[in-house]
């Protein structure tokens, strides 16, 4: 049919150049350093940069399968191997069979009234044990109990098929999640452009509810880097807004004196975290917008994200760095005469890229199955004048911070833990009724909008731990 209207296509692929930026050496403890190849690499017989130590802690056994008590001990077993010192548990608490026919948030509810019948105090972390199966009605109102009304840190297991590799797993989310990390980049403290000028690192989600559902609340969450100049811990911020709105609309709120919004959050925690330093650079990795909103995420988001410096400090004047990234599009690169995937590092920046703006594909993660797709970076705005390779370089060092897995990432990790924040906290939501929730404070969007519920606030001492880890 083409043939016949004279439209020919080309049997091969358009030939484009492309480089490959060497990984990123990685410090684990001991002060080992080591080089990750094809963008993997484990924790076989090395120890974690930063350990935690887990003193008081107990196990809430939700599930009537499995033996906790020997969870518990191989847990312990696997946290020496890997230096994370973990103490006996106070105590293992199984649910009562007659709860077991309960409403979830009724099961959580008593749960937490048996423990706190039997503790002296808040445990420092608590491990649950859910039935096993995959997203369990237990995991929102567990979350929302633990997080929001006692602020005791938690990690949820399914225990179906425990064994070493599993459980090493898990430590790494637990440790991150306490305060402490698994790997780092060598070149932390020393990063071009990043670690001489106090430097935070934002990245921004906004997630909607399915297709069909026009009256959940969209979920926009904003992660920040701390501890100025590590680029390795974050912090998240949530808040929900109205439905199907893709900008961020509670970066900058204003209420009389003071500011609710969620920039003056993650920026207080930085000076506070960072030795008192204020950012003078601003990194923002925007995740899910297309091009038409390109303008929008510049004259709305980063204006708000401007006021909320302003209305801090007056005279505080940072530069800014704003980059979009894209999953959702159809460009995929080939070796050329092989049948693999593109290795780790591959960067694609001419003759497939904009001819004016600034942009570039960089395929980070090495794709087991299937073919890999490549993250397409727009920089939409660049004050603090980065060379393109200090800026690839940087975001290609951010896809191997990510503390959950021992693999670079196909985006940067900010942008990775702002869509765990956004799906955690929107658990929160789904076993409410509307009506107990519906904005007394301040969740009214617009004239006539609808109410949209707000998100409880999590505890002052979990707020800013990797709790979404």
């Amino acid at each position: 049919m083409l043939r016949s209207c004279g439209v020919s296509i080309n049997s091969n692929f358009t030939q484009v150049e492309g480089r490959l930026l060497q990984p990123p050496k990685l410090r684990v403890g001991n002060g080992e350093d080591f080089i990750p190849r094809n963008g993997r690499w484990n924790f076989n017989n090395k120890k974690l940069v930063e350990p935690t130590r887990i003193e008081r802690w107990v196990v809430a056994n939700f599930s009537a399968r499995c033996d906790p008590h020997n969870i518990v001990q191989s847990l312990i077993r696997c946290g020496e191997m890997k230096g994370i010192k973990i103490d006996n548990p106070f105590d293992v608490f199984n649910e009562m069979n007659q709860n077991r026919r309960l409403p979830p948030v009724a099961r959580v509810e008593k749960m937490f009234d048996l423990i706190q019948s039997k503790l002296p105090g808040a445990p420092q972390f608590l491990l649950c044990l859910l039935p096993d199966r995959k997203n369990s009605d237990l995991y929102g109102p567990w979350k929302r109990k633990n997080l929001s009304e006692f602020g005791i840190v938690t990690q949820c297991m399914a225990p179906t098929k425990v064994n070493d590799q599993y459980l090493t797993n898990l430590l790494l989310k637990i440790n991150a999640k306490l305060g402490g990390l698994n790997s780092m980049l060598t070149i932390e403290r020393s990063i071009p452009m990043v670690s001489k000028v106090p430097t935070i690192i934002l990245g921004m989600d906004v997630s909607h509810g399915s297709p069909g559902q026009s009256d959940v609340p969209s979920i926009a969450a904003v992660v920040s880097s701390r501890q100025w100049p590590l680029i390795s811990r974050y912090r998240a911020a949530v808040r929900t807004q109205s439905p199907k709105l893709e900008m961020i609309d509670s970066l900058f709120k204003p209420s009389g004196k003071d500011d609710d919004g969620i920039m003056r959050e993650a920026l207080l925690d930085f000076y506070s975290s960072s030795g008192k330093r204020k950012p003078d650079q601003i990194i923002i990795f925007r995740d899910g917008v297309s091009e038409s909103q390109f303008n929008q995420v510049l004259n709305k988001e980063l204006d708000q994200v401007i006021e909320a410096c302003k209305f801090l400090d007056e005279s505080w004047d940072p530069k800014f760095v704003v980059i979009v990234a894209q999953k959702n599009h159809h460009t995929k690169f080939f070796q050329q005469g092989s049948p693999d995937n593109v290795q780790p590092g591959t960067v694609i920046d001419r003759s497939v890229c904009h001819p004016k703006n600034n942009d570039f594909y960089l395929c980070a993660h090495a794709g087991m199955i299937g073919t890999t797709r490549p993250t397409h970076y727009h920089i939409l705005l660049d004050q603090v004048g980065f060379s393109a390779d200090d800026l690839q370089e940087l975001v290609h060092s951010l896809s191997y911070v990510y503390q959950r897995s021992t693999t670079a990432i196909s985006v940067v990790a900010p942008i990775c833990y702002a869509h765990l924040a956004a799906s955690q906290l929107g658990q929160f939501m789904k076993f409410e009724d509307a009506s107990e929730t519906s904005s007394s404070h301040g969740g009214v969007t617009a004239p006539g909008a609808i109410a949209v519920p707000q998100l409880p606030r999590l505890k002052e001492n979990v707020s800013s731990s990797m709790f979404f880890c």
